[in-house]
């Protein structure tokens, strides 16, 4: 019978921190699909509206909301949705290694967010360059998608950031 369990050595062993893609890791083209979703809740939506000081009936006051057309209930807050849409993908893609969000274009909703709905993200990348006024860190633009757990796009929206390269 061998022995299966690990013996002490002398040898570090390799390790591996979690972080973003650097500048030259980022391939035009690329697809990536953030997972695990994030389920909405009741609360995310009432926390979010209130902290912001968004104080639009149709995402806090059941009553109203349930009787103005054409959804007759209370919906998520778009803000809400675009922060989770970008948060999916940052331990995949820019954590530890973007600089600055340079600007969000393109922000759209085509349909709205339900309490209790699964938010998906994925993010393709379109365009890189490196930065001509910053050396050292480039310009990588992507588009971010939410879907919903039936697939359905709820957001989408083009980011334009500004990440480190690659340590030398």
């Amino acid at each position: 019978m061998s022995d299966t369990t690990m013996q002490p050595s002398d040898e570090q062993p390799k390790r591996i921190v979690q972080r973003g893609l650097w500048f030259e890791e980022f391939e035009v083209g690329t697809i990536y699909e953030h997972r695990p979703g994030r389920t909405v809740t009741e609360a995310d939506n009432v926390l979010f509206t209130t902290l912001t000081m968004n104080t639009q009936p149709l995402h806090l006051d059941a009553h109203e909301s349930g009787q103005q057309p054409p959804f007759h209930e209370r919906l998520v807050n778009s803000m809400f949705t675009l922060s989770t849409l970008v948060g999916l993908s940052v331990a995949q893609l820019t954590q530890g290694t973007i600089v600055a969000n340079l600007g969000f274009t393109e922000v759209k909703f085509p349909a709205p967010v339900r309490h209790g709905d699964t938010l998906y993200a994925e993010t393709h990348v379109l365009d890189k360059r490196p930065s001509s006024s910053r050396p050292g860190e480039g310009v990588v633009t992507l588009q971010h998608i939410a879907r919903n757990q039936h697939g359905g796009v709820v957001a989408m929206a083009t980011r334009n950031t500004l990440v480190r390269m690659a340590p030398r």
